[in-house]
């Protein structure tokens, strides 16, 4: 991953992560808020959870998590194969192909990887977990160039934090399905995050009945620049089209790329204790889409000033 060059004396500071996960970049906004007007400071440090080990766990039906600790990585066992969504950052590449393997699925048996967003820290991983597995990497239509010049899209308050570039096999559009074997999952576009923000929507057998899964992508600002983004016009639009379909979807469980804004590890550590329904929630999306809009109307009005 690439950080903005600065010339001027190394001073590495660490700042702790924002509230809530702050989506995509919520950390380093701050950081390189702050080397706006320090031009001591290099470089950004990462949570340090963002590549913290964890063991992986399983979540419901074939849903098995095997990110970092601070990152979210989802594993989907089928009958024809495994499906990865999300790939995190370079750095815990060799960590999730060993989740991988732990949760018993050989890495040349995940033919799919799914990307939420081109942002480097859940797209950055997936250049070398494509090569590791051979899958084919589906995304957005709309970010299909970022993933494959690894420069992620629109304007921000931190500038440009690029990552390894992938081919992407195949771009999907608002309803569009992927199926491997006989389980299928349903890409719902929720631009403004990035213009190719992909949520992913699947259904698991259960009793006494199915489980609705959503895989939201980020609807958090987190940087983005609102106000006069030249390289994203729409992204108010936008935005506000994704919140809102968001709040319309049903979740029995809700499995977010930052996995605090839904305790995914701690429901994990429920789940592995004998708690089959740690992650049935579906009061829980309608709270993160209420608080996001909160976030965003508050965002927007402090850029329109």
């Amino acid at each position: 991953m690439q950080r903005l060059p600065l010339t001027a004396p190394s001073v590495r500071l660490r700042l702790p992560p924002p509230p809530g996960g702050g989506g995509s970049f919520g950390f380093r906004t701050g950081v390189l808020a702050i080397a706006a007007t320090a031009p001591f400071l290099l470089g950004a440090s990462d949570p340090p959870a963002w590549t913290r080990p964890q063991a992986p766990f399983p979540i419901a039906g074939p849903i098995t998590y095997v990110g970092s600790e601070g990152i979210a990585a989802y594993l989907i066992k089928t009958n024809a194969g495994a499906i990865l969504i999300d790939g995190t950052i370079a750095e815990n590449a060799g960590m999730i192909e060993r989740n991988i393997a732990a949760a018993g699925v050989r890495p040349r048996d995940v033919k799919l990887i799914l990307v939420t967003h081109a942002h480097f820290d859940h797209a950055a991983g997936v250049a070398a977990l494509k090569r590791a597995t051979g899958a084919r990497v589906v995304a957005g239509t709309r970010d299909v160039r970022a993933l494959e010049t690894g420069t992620p899209p629109g304007e921000t308050s931190y500038g440009v934090i690029r990552f390894p570039p992938v081919h992407v096999d195949r771009g999907v559009r608002d309803g569009d399905k992927v199926t491997l074997g006989t389980t299928t999952l349903t890409a719902r576009a929720t631009p403004g995050h990035t213009p190719g923000c992909t949520t992913w929507t699947m259904r698991i057998p259960a009793k006494p009945r199915a489980l609705d899964v959503v895989f939201p992508c980020s609807v958090s600002v987190a940087g983005n620049r609102l106000i006069g983004n030249r390289a994203y016009p729409r992204i108010v639009a936008d935005y506000r089209r994704s919140i809102a379909m968001l709040g319309m979807l049903h979740a029995d469980i809700v499995l977010p790329s930052h996995p605090e804004l839904a305790d995914v590890i701690a429901r994990g550590q429920r789940r592995k204790a004998g708690d089959t329904t740690a992650f049935i929630d579906p009061a829980l999306l309608p709270k993160i889409v209420a608080k996001a809009k909160v976030a965003f109307d508050a965002d927007l009005a402090k850029q329109a000033r």
